[in-house]
């Protein structure tokens, strides 16, 4: 496993719309394998494949409950908007304030190529939008208003 660079704002690549995965087969698997070392390693609790210069619909995320992956992700239901701090491994020293469903329920494939259906709820929930979004080429920076900073006491 590698440990691969986190593209930060201003790589194009970001900004980019991926492909779906087509096949599972070695070359997949070791982009999920780096995938995770590197969030891992950044620390983070999710990545998608364009965050290190890959234009395909990959996520791995682990939100306490070991490593996760979905493929070709996408949200067939949603509750209510909640608004919540975000920060961003592409966007070093940010958090903005985004409004997120409080659940979602998300299909897609799991690394064998099985189709998966889940709901998430809470944070979760909130891990899975903002790394589906970079598959869409948003960040935060397009959904959210910056943190107030708090004002320093004399």
């Amino acid at each position: 496993m590698v440990v691969r660079q986190i593209r930060t704002i201003g790589d194009p690549v970001l900004k980019s719309k991926c492909q779906p995965v087509q096949e599972i087969d070695e070359s997949l698997e070791r982009l999920i394998d780096n995938m995770a070392e590197t969030m891992y390693d950044a620390p983070g609790v999710g990545l998608a494949a364009p965050q290190i210069g890959v234009n395909k619909q990959v996520i791995v995320y682990d939100v306490g409950e070991g490593l996760q992956v979905i493929l070709n992700p996408e949200i067939i239901n949603r509750g209510p908007e909640e608004e919540s701090a975000e920060g961003c491994l592409s966007v070093p020293g940010h958090e903005r304030i985004v409004k997120r469903a409080g659940w979602i329920r998300v299909r897609g494939l799991d690394r064998r190529g099985e189709k998966i259906e889940k709901e998430f709820t809470g944070f979760p929930a909130r891990v899975l939008q903002h790394e589906i979004d970079h598959l869409q080429g948003r960040l935060i920076v397009d959904r959210g208003r910056p943190v107030p900073q708090k004002e320093m006491e004399n």
